[in-house]
């Protein structure tokens, strides 16, 4: 496989991703934190880095571990 290629599938994997949180964020409505600055990025590219509720430029804070993404839910919030 050449590298053009492995490249194509890693940006449509990366923008699968980015179509999951989205649905995601409007089905719950959920808190979301990634830690990937390149995923931070596209998102950001893609213009959906406000509705989706995240900063471009932040930085994880060292307590935040995970594979790169997390969820977080309030407790109130109405399961639509």
């Amino acid at each position: 496989m050449s590298s053009a290629a492995a490249t194509g599938q890693r940006d449509v994997a990366d923008l699968r991703t980015v179509d999951l949180l989205a649905q995601l964020k409007l089905a719950t409505g959920a808190v979301l934190v990634v830690k990937d600055p390149e995923l931070r990025s596209l998102i950001a590219f893609c213009g959906l880095a406000e509705a989706l509720g995240i900063e471009p430029g932040r930085e994880p804070e060292e307590r935040e571990q995970g594979l790169g993404v997390e969820e977080e839910a309030e407790l109130d919030d109405p399961v639509a």
